[in-house]
């Protein structure tokens, strides 16, 4: 399977487990990353752990990203998120450039 296709199943899945209320933490990574990566066509973030805060899932669409490769494009998340990333105990990044139509 592709990469494109495993992270597009991914983003899908991670949308339908997704419901309309989010937790504070989710907000307050949300609004970090956004204020971090202006640029951003897509910032989603999920609480995993439910609802502790212990484990999140992050997934980011940003031209930021263009021209790095997978490992620089995490350290940017993890950068960005450096604080918060103290209290938790885990943290699923999955980072991608938006597709050209």
């Amino acid at each position: 399977m592709s990469l494109k296709i495993l992270q597009t199943l991914l983003l899908s899945n991670f949308l339908r487990r997704h419901s309309s209320s989010l937790t504070n933490g989710e907000v307050r990574l949300s609004q970090i990353l956004k204020e971090n990566f202006p640029r951003a066509e897509s910032v989603k973030v999920l609480d995993i752990s439910g609802g502790c805060g212990a484990m999140y899932e992050i997934h980011v669409i940003s031209e930021e990203f263009k021209g790095k490769r997978i490992v620089q494009q995490h350290q940017m998340i993890n950068q960005a998120l450096k604080d918060e990333i103290k209290s938790m105990h885990g943290l699923r990044i999955f980072t991608s450039v938006p597709k050209l139509d």
